[in-house]
């Protein structure tokens, strides 16, 4: 082998079968470190956390648990709003904003533990274990008739590339799977919070002093959140509008049913509970964003995204 290195001997030749699954073993390792590397990448973007993960992971030992960004995040909105006050509007939107924020740090947890286990280690054992071994055992040419048998090993092992391939599926499927839940929660997560908000349709972009001629970004929806997102009730249409304009402009008043939960911020409003029918009217000077409510005796001002005018 030695001789060989130096030039001073002719090469053991090998057959055009092995060279071939030698170079598909090859192959295989580049590009697996490339998809082991990138995911990395993708599943912890801050380096110095890799490096710190890395670090514990050979030394054996776990690293220490610490907040990931949507985490602290949410961790931060929470703490704001239970100091400006739950009971105040602006507070009670921090508080469930964070909440989400914080559910969507944690879906984001369980997705790099499970990519780690799925995908990201069967990727590092074939690295570091089986093509470890054909690339010592390739490497031993010290007499023929120990070549002989070493290649014949190396045969076999070469030849399992092909198996390696197919779990290698099976842990991509695995992946994708992983990164599917995902995201299917992240979007269930912030339909959830929207719900509790309340949607804000660009009609009403003239609130907080906007111009409502502002150009709003329209996006492409995919098909299955557009299916998702049918379902939920929409304050945007041309009907609801045109009644609101016509409520305004008139001295009378109208039912309507409520869209969402909304807690009053102050004795002026009216609270709100989703699916209750109440009547409502506009009173000259009123805000454009605001009609005034009415539950039996009690009234007060109430958000017109919150309602769903009925005929």
């Amino acid at each position: 082998f030695t001789e060989e290195k130096l030039g001073q001997a002719e090469k053991t030749e090998l057959d055009a079968h092995l060279e071939n699954l030698l170079s598909k073993a090859e192959c295989t390792k580049l590009w697996t470190e490339k998809i082991m590397k990138q995911t990395e990448v993708l599943l912890q973007p801050n380096p110095n956390a890799r490096i710190e993960e890395f670090v514990y992971e050979k030394l054996d030992r776990k690293a220490p648990s610490r907040m990931n960004n949507p985490e602290l995040l949410g961790q931060y909105m929470i703490d704001a709003g239970n100091e400006f006050g739950p009971g105040t509007a602006y507070g009670n939107a921090l508080i469930k904003c964070g909440e989400t924020q914080k559910r969507i740090g944690t879906a984001d947890r369980e997705l790099i533990q499970t990519s780690a286990i799925n995908f990201l280690t069967p990727l590092r054992n074939f690295i570091e274990g089986d093509y470890k071994t054909i690339a010592s055992e390739q490497e031993v040419r010290i007499t023929q008739s120990e070549f002989d048998r070493q290649a014949e090993i190396t045969r076999l092992l070469l030849e399992g590339i092909s198996s390696t391939h197919a779990h290698h599926l099976r842990c991509l499927n695995d992946f994708v799977e992983a990164q599917m839940t995902y995201y299917a929660q992240c979007y269930q997560y912030m339909l959830d919070l929207q719900k509790q908000l309340g949607s804000f349709p660009s009609t009403f972009l003239s609130n907080n002093n906007q111009s409502s001629s502002a150009p709003v970004q329209s996006f492409s929806t995919p098909s299955v959140l557009a299916s998702a997102s049918a379902s939920l009730p929409s304050v945007s249409n041309s009907i609801v509008t045109s009644g609101i304009s016509e409520l305004k402009s008139s001295s009378g008043s109208r039912k309507a049913r409520v869209l969402y939960d909304y807690d009053a911020a102050n004795s002026s409003e009216l609270s709100l509970l989703a699916d209750e029918v109440i009547t409502v009217y506009s009173i000259p000077g009123m805000d454009s964003d605001w009609l005034m409510g009415e539950r039996g005796n009690q009234k007060g001002k109430v958000p017109i995204t919150y309602l769903e005018l009925l005929n």
